[in-house]
């Protein structure tokens, strides 16, 4: 008997835990995602972080066109508690390419509309960096049907993205509920993924409002899953009376500048 119960507790002690079955292993992700510690690890190292309902992000609940699914991202209920925003990092957790813009409002209001390729069902993310170096994450999943990233976009299977590489169209709205001025911005671009075979990664990789005086309004940096002709849509204060010119390149050199009237 004695023998029988110390092979039962050596087989017991030789195996995990019962408790190690039900143990959280997505580092206490509310979205429930086992890809959220690796990316903490990528994105975030040892900065402090918290989940933060302050950070906004909306999306379709099922994404009909994943090649162009509709984000919005809204960190003003971290300006309004104090410190600022640094920096906005929006990231899929289950794209091939997980990274998909990182904003930095600087005069601009820390919120963004834009659209992204998703390749299947995901989370999607913002990392939101205060002035004073924590980190602020919200999020949202959207379903897909998925192989956005993976099929050319409209412009590249018809040729017409030569014609077009990197015209700008630019608009200000006034936004009375807000208060604020609101510069909708759209860049002709095929934005390859490199993902399609024969057809290399080909994307915007920097984009930047400067006024009058050569100061940055906002500076974004973009990567391969923003959807094809990039449509973004900025918030700004409502003072200055001065024009605006944006500014940037892609990732093969190609430069934008266009005036933008204010």
């Amino acid at each position: 008997m004695l023998r029988r119960r110390t092979l039962l507790w050596g087989g017991l002690l030789g195996a995990p835990p019962l408790w190690a079955a039900a143990e959280d292993r997505t580092g206490g992700d509310p979205l429930g995602s086992m890809q959220w510690p690796t990316l903490r690890r990528q994105y975030l190292r040892d900065a402090p972080m918290v989940f933060s309902e302050a950070v906004t992000v909306r999306g379709p609940a099922f994404a009909d066109d994943a090649m162009n699914v509709p984000l919005l991202v809204d960190a003003r209920g971290l300006a309004r508690t104090g410190g600022g925003v640094a920096r906005i990092l929006v990231v899929v957790d289950r794209n091939p390419v997980r990274e998909v813009l990182a904003f930095e409002p600087l005069r601009a209001l820390p919120m963004l509309a834009f659209r992204i390729r998703m390749e299947q069902a995901s989370p999607v993310r913002a990392m939101v960096q205060t002035a004073d170096g924590r980190w602020h994450v919200g999020g949202t999943w959207v379903q897909a049907a998925g192989g956005g990233c993976t099929v050319p976009g409209a412009t590249r299977a018809d040729g017409s993205w030569s014609r077009t590489l990197n015209q700008v169209q630019a608009r200000f709205f006034p936004n009375v509920i807000e208060g604020s001025r609101r510069l909708r911005v759209r860049v002709m671009h095929p934005m390859d993924t490199g993902l399609v075979a024969g057809i290399p990664a080909f994307y915007i990789e920097q984009l930047q409002l400067v006024d009058s005086a050569g100061q940055a309004w906002w500076r974004l940096a973009l990567h391969e899953p923003v959807s094809e002709n990039p449509l973004l849509t900025f918030e700004l204060p409502p003072q200055h009376a001065g024009g605006f010119r944006l500014t940037g390149r892609d990732n093969n050199g190609n430069r934008i500048d266009a005036e933008v009237a204010a």
